[in-house]
C-alpha cells in the first residue's frame, strides 16, 4: 500500500495509498487500527473527495490506516458502514 514518499504531520506519519485519485489529507479524518485490510472507498459512493493512506499514529505508535475525507457526511457514511474483518 505505501509507496516510496511519507508524509510526517503533527498526529501521523502517512504514506498514500498508489489507489488514490488525490492524495489530499483531507479535513474530516477516520483512523482504523487495521493496517492490514483492504478498504475499498470506491464501494462507499462517497459524495466528495477522498484518501486513504497507510498510517502511524504518534502519540501511540500504533499501526493502521487514515481516511481522510472532504465532506462531513462522508466521514458520517464510514464510520457506519466500516466493518473490520
Amino acid at each position: 500500500m505505501a509507496t516510496g514518499q511519507s508524509i510526517t504531520t503533527d498526529d501521523y506519519k502517512l504514506f498514500p495509498s498508489p489507489r488514490n485519485r488525490d492524495r489530499t489529507i483531507f479535513l474530516h479524518q477516520v483512523f482504523v487500527p487495521y493496517p492490514y485490510m483492504l478498504i475499498d472507498l470506491d464501494n462507499y459512493h462517497f459524495k466528495g473527495k477522498y484518501s486513504l493512506f497507510a498510517a502511524c499514529r504518534s502519540s501511540d505508535t500504533k499501526m493502521g490506516q487514515l481516511v481522510t475525507l472532504e465532506l462531513p457526511e462522508d466521514a458520517l457514511k464510514f464510520r457506519q458502514r466500516f466493518v473490520p474483518d
